[in-house]
């Protein structure tokens, strides 16, 4: 298995583990892996009154920082002009927020209202 397939399998794994996170906190999921001319968004999920994009970041270790450290401004334009694109032609009366879910070593840290 290459390093690239490596990494794909660990970050799979863990959207399915923040899936699960949120399903049994609540969340309704709308999409997985939404793809956009503008990248793919992990998690499109709402609960009252709240619609989130989730970006999902995957580390088995800390050796190039925290996972939600490699959500650069890019990347974070990128979830925006993503989520403009997913609400185009929709009426949404709800709250809109991007937040980051973690996924560290086994555990899921959920860090809402990561960027704006």
């Amino acid at each position: 298995m290459t390093e690239g397939e490596r990494k794909q399998r660990t970050g799979r794994r863990g959207e399915r583990k923040a899936a699960r996170y949120l399903f049994f906190r609540g969340w309704k999921i709308l999409e997985r892996n939404f793809r956009t001319p503008y990248g793919e968004i992990d998690i499109i999920a709402k609960r009252r009154g709240v619609l989130a994009f989730i970006e999902v970041k995957t580390r088995t270790t800390d050796k190039f920082g925290t996972p939600a450290e490699a959500v650069d401004e890019r990347r974070k334009r990128r979830y925006i002009l993503g989520a403009n694109y997913f609400l185009t032609n929709k009426i949404v009366d709800m709250t809109v927020r991007f937040d980051i879910i973690e996924v560290y070593r086994g555990k899921i840290n959920h860090i809402e209202n990561a960027f704006y």
